[in-house]
Protein backbone atom coordinates (compact mmCIF):
# COMPACT_ATOMS: atom_id res chain seq x y z
CA UNK A 1 0.00 0.00 0.00
CA UNK A 2 1.09 3.44 -0.66
CA UNK A 3 1.75 5.91 2.01
CA UNK A 4 -0.40 8.96 1.35
CA UNK A 5 0.11 12.05 3.56
CA UNK A 6 0.75 9.96 6.57
CA UNK A 7 -2.44 7.90 6.30
CA UNK A 8 -2.17 4.24 5.45
CA UNK A 9 -5.93 3.77 5.31
CA UNK A 10 -6.31 5.54 1.98
CA UNK A 11 -7.04 3.36 -1.02
CA UNK A 12 -4.82 3.49 -4.00
CA UNK A 13 -6.14 5.27 -6.98
CA UNK A 14 -6.41 3.65 -10.38
CA UNK A 15 -4.56 6.53 -11.97
CA UNK A 16 -1.52 5.84 -9.90
CA UNK A 17 -1.55 2.18 -10.89
CA UNK A 18 -1.80 2.86 -14.63
CA UNK A 19 1.64 4.18 -15.11
CA UNK A 20 3.23 1.08 -13.70
CA UNK A 21 4.04 -1.56 -16.30
CA UNK A 22 2.66 -4.97 -15.51
CA UNK A 23 5.13 -7.74 -15.07
CA UNK A 24 3.27 -10.06 -17.37
CA UNK A 25 0.57 -9.61 -19.91
CA UNK A 26 -2.30 -11.98 -19.84
CA UNK A 27 -3.22 -13.21 -23.30
CA UNK A 28 -6.00 -15.54 -24.26
CA UNK A 29 -6.10 -17.61 -27.39
CA UNK A 30 -9.45 -18.77 -28.70
CA UNK A 31 -9.24 -22.33 -29.93
CA UNK A 32 -12.08 -23.47 -32.17
CA UNK A 33 -12.54 -27.17 -32.58
CA UNK A 34 -14.60 -28.48 -35.44
CA UNK A 35 -16.96 -31.14 -34.35
CA UNK A 36 -17.43 -34.17 -36.61
CA UNK A 37 -20.70 -34.86 -38.33
CA UNK A 38 -23.02 -37.32 -36.66
CA UNK A 39 -23.22 -40.78 -38.20
CA UNK A 40 -26.84 -40.34 -39.26
CA UNK A 41 -26.03 -37.15 -41.13
CA UNK A 42 -23.07 -38.82 -42.84
CA UNK A 43 -25.30 -41.71 -43.92
CA UNK A 44 -27.89 -39.25 -45.21
CA UNK A 45 -25.28 -37.48 -47.36
CA UNK A 46 -23.84 -40.75 -48.67
CA UNK A 47 -27.29 -42.12 -49.52
CA UNK A 48 -28.18 -38.87 -51.30
CA UNK A 49 -25.01 -39.07 -53.39
CA UNK A 50 -25.60 -42.75 -54.19
CA UNK A 51 -29.19 -41.98 -55.24
CA UNK A 52 -28.07 -39.15 -57.53
CA UNK A 53 -25.39 -41.35 -59.11
CA UNK A 54 -27.93 -44.15 -59.66
CA UNK A 55 -30.37 -41.76 -61.34
CA UNK A 56 -27.62 -40.40 -63.59
CA UNK A 57 -26.49 -43.94 -64.47
CA UNK A 58 -30.07 -44.88 -65.37
CA UNK A 59 -30.41 -41.84 -67.62
CA UNK A 60 -27.07 -42.55 -69.25
CA UNK A 61 -28.03 -46.19 -69.88
CA UNK A 62 -31.36 -45.15 -71.38
CA UNK A 63 -29.66 -42.56 -73.57
CA UNK A 64 -27.16 -45.17 -74.78
CA UNK A 65 -30.01 -47.52 -75.71
CA UNK A 66 -31.78 -44.76 -77.64
CA UNK A 67 -28.57 -43.92 -79.47
CA UNK A 68 -28.09 -47.59 -80.37
CA UNK A 69 -31.64 -47.85 -81.71
CA UNK A 70 -31.25 -44.66 -83.76
CA UNK A 71 -27.95 -45.92 -85.18
CA UNK A 72 -29.55 -49.24 -86.19
CA UNK A 73 -32.42 -47.34 -87.81
CA UNK A 74 -29.96 -45.20 -89.78
CA UNK A 75 -28.05 -48.32 -90.91
CA UNK A 76 -31.28 -50.03 -91.99
CA UNK A 77 -32.38 -46.96 -93.95
CA UNK A 78 -29.05 -46.83 -95.77
CA UNK A 79 -29.28 -50.57 -96.54
CA UNK A 80 -32.82 -50.09 -97.86
CA UNK A 81 -31.65 -47.28 -100.13
CA UNK A 82 -28.80 -49.37 -101.55
CA UNK A 83 -31.14 -52.34 -102.08
CA UNK A 84 -33.71 -50.22 -103.90
CA UNK A 85 -30.99 -48.94 -106.20
CA UNK A 86 -29.86 -52.52 -106.80
CA UNK A 87 -33.45 -53.62 -107.52
CA UNK A 88 -33.87 -50.78 -110.02
CA UNK A 89 -30.64 -51.78 -111.77
CA UNK A 90 -31.72 -55.42 -111.87
CA UNK A 91 -35.15 -54.59 -113.30
CA UNK A 92 -33.50 -52.54 -116.05
CA UNK A 93 -31.15 -55.46 -116.74
CA UNK A 94 -34.12 -57.87 -116.79
CA UNK A 95 -35.97 -55.72 -119.33
CA UNK A 96 -32.88 -55.56 -121.54
CA UNK A 97 -32.51 -59.35 -121.39
CA UNK A 98 -36.20 -59.86 -122.20
CA UNK A 99 -35.82 -57.63 -125.22
CA UNK A 100 -32.72 -59.48 -126.41
CA UNK A 101 -34.23 -62.99 -126.04
CA UNK A 102 -35.89 -63.17 -129.51
CA UNK A 103 -32.75 -62.00 -131.31
CA UNK A 104 -30.53 -64.44 -129.37
CA UNK A 105 -32.97 -67.27 -130.02
CA UNK A 106 -32.96 -66.48 -133.75
CA UNK A 107 -29.16 -66.53 -133.76
CA UNK A 108 -29.18 -69.97 -132.13
CA UNK A 109 -31.71 -71.32 -134.63
CA UNK A 110 -34.87 -71.39 -132.58
CA UNK A 111 -38.13 -70.58 -134.34
CA UNK A 112 -41.34 -69.13 -133.03
CA UNK A 113 -43.95 -71.85 -132.47
CA UNK A 114 -47.01 -71.88 -134.70
CA UNK A 115 -50.51 -72.37 -133.37
CA UNK A 116 -50.80 -75.76 -135.10
CA UNK A 117 -48.02 -77.37 -133.04
CA UNK A 118 -48.63 -79.68 -130.16
CA UNK A 119 -49.05 -78.30 -126.67
CA UNK A 120 -48.57 -80.48 -123.62
CA UNK A 121 -50.20 -79.59 -120.34
CA UNK A 122 -48.83 -81.03 -117.13
CA UNK A 123 -51.00 -80.62 -114.06
CA UNK A 124 -49.34 -79.34 -110.91
CA UNK A 125 -50.71 -82.17 -108.71
CA UNK A 126 -50.60 -85.89 -109.43
CA UNK A 127 -53.35 -88.42 -108.71
CA UNK A 128 -52.39 -91.55 -106.78
CA UNK A 129 -53.92 -93.94 -109.32
CA UNK A 130 -52.84 -92.28 -112.56
CA UNK A 131 -49.70 -92.67 -114.60
CA UNK A 132 -47.60 -89.99 -116.16
CA UNK A 133 -48.93 -90.90 -119.64
CA UNK A 134 -52.52 -90.41 -118.51
CA UNK A 135 -51.74 -87.01 -117.14
CA UNK A 136 -50.36 -85.61 -120.34
CA UNK A 137 -52.82 -84.89 -123.05
CA UNK A 138 -52.01 -83.94 -126.57
CA UNK A 139 -54.10 -81.44 -128.47
CA UNK A 140 -54.18 -80.40 -132.07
Amino acid sequence: MAYTRGNLAVKERAAERSYQSPRYRETTKVVTRRTTLPVREKLLYIMTIIFCVAVMAGLLWQNANLYNIKRQLYNLNSEIQTMTLEVKELTVQKERLEESIPSEAAKLGYVKPDMDMFQIEVPATTDAGGTSEDMTTARK
